[in-house]
């Protein structure tokens, strides 16, 4: 496999391609010595490649005329797998040809055709979306994210095993907290898949880094550093943070804009409100990792920037590069054996 490589879906996404390109041009500053190979239509890449010479000698385009579409159903995107720029860039990485392979474009078919095309690690009922999400002390991962909408107690307790080798290979945590999202910190709180999933992990070897049911407003506290939920809550509860981000964002900036006082003081305090606003930006954070899969699939939001999108490749560079894959699988057969 070429650790080094990574495989771009250059057609998905709101703003594609225009955005991926500009994305890689941010990543590539910060990843040297990293190559593309870039899945899409030549006659719109080449120009947009044609003024930056940074990306000259380590993007190779592979000329794809088909892509998938924002509403196109998965099982209808599975069966042009072979002709479309998301298929073939997760056939780069099945064929050892990439280390990873990074999409903004439609969920549902990323995650069917990764499913197919590159098969589930051994042990793991289903894949999950794993992203990192800020809190008041550090980072948090939080899982899944959406790919899987209704989930049984096992689904939630395999979830747990890859968050905690996440949390462990990607975060450093050594001792990874983990809880289960709830809507109460109560043991008698929540759905029956959540209580049978909480008595699991309490009877199970998981026990010591499970540390019980977390409401979300407990979430970016920082005593916590995995968060397992449904698809459903999951989704809710990212986009629910991300939305809130913009919102303090706009707040500030109505604030200083306001009035002639307001703008004084924000040329005052402007290098910690700078600060504040990179802390508030989500496009930092964009990238959910496909976790529980045969190799690494990093999802970036559809309507992703060249920002967000640059975020999402630098983390699919880290995972690639760093062989957190192969740890991944190394941990999680480990665990999967004790609990």
């Amino acid at each position: 496999m070429v650790k080094n490589t990574i495989a771009i879906d250059a057609m998905g996404g709101d703003n594609a391609p225009k955005s991926i390109i500009a994305g890689l041009a941010i990543s590539a500053v910060r990843n040297p010595g990293v190559e593309y190979l870039v899945y899409g239509d030549k006659n719109k890449l080449i120009p947009l490649l044609k003024n930056r010479d940074s990306l000259k000698n380590i993007v190779k385009i592979v000329h794809v005329e088909d892509w998938i579409r924002a509403d196109e159903k998965a099982s209808k995107s599975l069966r042009r797998a072979k002709t479309t720029s998301m298929g073939l860039a997760i056939d780069a990485v099945a064929n050892g040809e990439a280390g990873a392979i990074v999409s903004a474009g439609n969920s549902g078919a990323l995650l069917a055709m990764s499913i197919f095309g590159l098969r589930k690690l051994s042990g793991i009922s289903r894949p999950a979306l794993a992203a990192v999400m800020p809190t008041i002390s550090g980072e948090i991962v939080a899982l899944d994210l959406g790919a899987n909408i209704d989930c049984s107690s096992q689904n939630l307790i395999d979830f747990s095993v890859m968050g905690i080798v996440f949390a462990k290979n990607v975060l450093g945590k050594l001792n990874p907290r983990l809880a289960l999202l709830n809507v109460g910190e109560e043991e008698n709180k929540g759905s029956t898949i959540i209580k049978e999933a909480s008595s699991a992990m309490e009877r199970s070897n998981l026990s010591k880094y499970y540390v019980g049911f977390v409401e979300g407003d407990k979430i970016i506290t920082g005593n916590f550093d995995i968060v397992v939920c449904d698809g459903f809550s999951g989704n809710i509860m990212l986009k629910t943070a991300e939305g809130t981000a913009k919102l303090c964002s706009e707040y500030l900036k109505q604030i200083f804009n306001s009035s002639f006082l307001g703008k004084i003081s924000f040329a005052i305090g402007r290098s910690s409100f700078l600060g504040l606003r990179k802390k508030l930006d989500p496009r930092k954070h964009n990238g959910a990792v496909l976790l529980g899969l045969n190799g690494i699939v990093v999802k970036s939001h559809g309507g992703a920037d060249s920002i967000s999108f640059a975020h999402a490749v630098d983390l699919a560079t880290e995972m690639s590069i760093g062989n957190y894959n192969d740890l991944i699988k190394k941990e999680l057969n480990n665990l999967k054996s004790m609990h």
